[in-house]
């Protein structure tokens, strides 16, 4: 099998320490791992221990570059990634978590864990997801799209979040209080993508909730885990990863079965309207007051170290870490072997 990691995202980083974690947890005696990484340049690097920047990714390995792809097969890079059982995207963000790598690997014909192209391209822009959502009755924050030339609007009053589209970890977010903020917040977020999301604020507990499947049987949700943010006055960047910035809470104490179990009915129902396969983390707010469940957003490719939300919400479900490893890859072989009966 092949794992990729790195990748040109803001989230490079992040990949990096998941697909270290990713590598560390799967069986030696069971798999063979090449690793692929890429740099922040766009660089791929093969049987890499490094990332071309210099990263390590696996210790005590030799990192042989690759040419950037796309690239003729007889280079090596295909040819590796077309050689192997499986491949492991572990890539967050832009190039890698939004369709682009999915369709390499559709177009190798190797089986891929996570959601595929049409998936991965729907979750990772946040104004059609909610669309998406919305038009299949699960119920998803208020949201105002401004494009490139569109007046800077604010429909919603203040408090407001300011967000890239398309972008994941809290990059280019802006929590905007008054109007003067606003228009350095969109300017913020047009750094990072050509459309930005004006989106309500929700008072309410943030709430994740982890889905792991295919659609046949149907994909299970783990208990619920809420967020606490501790001196932060929002989930940023600093709250998700930096030591102490966060307290997960699985189950929250204060929810009841009741609402335990639309978290979970409802992260389901949005990995199955977003033609989700293979995994995700799927994120809501618990409204005050009404105790209303309403959709945020969902990450086909989550954080993925052994200490990261989603493995925490599976692992308080009775599903360790190295174990889910292995029903992934199950899963990724399962569709594989399923889609390669179709007549195209």
């Amino acid at each position: 099998m092949a794992i990729l990691a790195g990748g040109r995202s803001s989230e490079h980083e992040i990949s990096l320490a998941s697909a270290r974690s990713v590598a560390a947890g799967l069986d030696p005696d069971r798999y063979e791992i090449a690793e692929v990484a890429i740099g922040r340049d766009g660089t791929w690097a093969l049987e890499a221990g490094r990332d071309p920047s210099g990263h390590v990714l696996v210790p005590g390995t030799e990192t042989r570059p690759a040419e950037t792809l796309p690239v003729p097969a007889e280079s090596g890079t295909l040819a590796t990634i077309g050689a192997v059982d499986v491949v492991l995207p572990i890539l967050h963000g832009p190039f890698g978590e939004d369709g682009t790598v999915q369709g390499l690997l559709e177009l190798a014909d190797v089986p891929y864990i996570g959601a595929g192209v049409a998936a991965s391209a729907l979750a990772m822009d946040k104004d059609l997801f909610k669309k998406v959502m919305r038009d299949s009755g699960i119920p998803v924050a208020a949201h105002h799209t401004i494009r490139l030339g569109d007046a800077v609007e604010n429909p919603f009053g203040y408090p407001v979040f300011v967000k890239p589209a398309r972008l994941g970890s809290s990059v280019g977010i802006s929590k905007v209080h008054a109007d003067e903020e606003l228009a350095p917040a969109v300017e913020r977020a047009f750094r990072h993508d050509e459309k930005v999301l004006v989106e309500e604020f929700v008072a309410g507990t943030e709430v994740e909730v982890g889905v792991l499947g295919n659609r046949v049987p149907p994909p299970i949700a783990s208990l619920p885990g809420r967020i606490d943010t501790l001196e932060h006055e929002w989930y940023d960047y600093a709250s998700k990863y930096d030591e102490g910035g966060m307290e997960l809470i699985v189950p929250p104490p204060d929810l009841s079965q009741e609402t335990i179990e639309l978290l979970q009915r409802r992260a389901v129902e949005s990995f199955v309207a977003g033609e989700c396969e293979g995994l995700a983390r799927v994120d809501f707010f618990v409204r005050d007051g009404d105790g209303e469940v309403v959709l945020n957003e969902l990450n086909t490719m989550p954080g993925f170290t052994a200490t990261s939300v989603w493995a925490r919400l599976f692992e308080a479900s009775g599903l360790g870490y190295a174990e889910a490893l292995d029903r992934l890859i199950e899963l990724a072989l399962e569709r594989h072997e399923r889609r390669s009966k179709l007549a195209y």
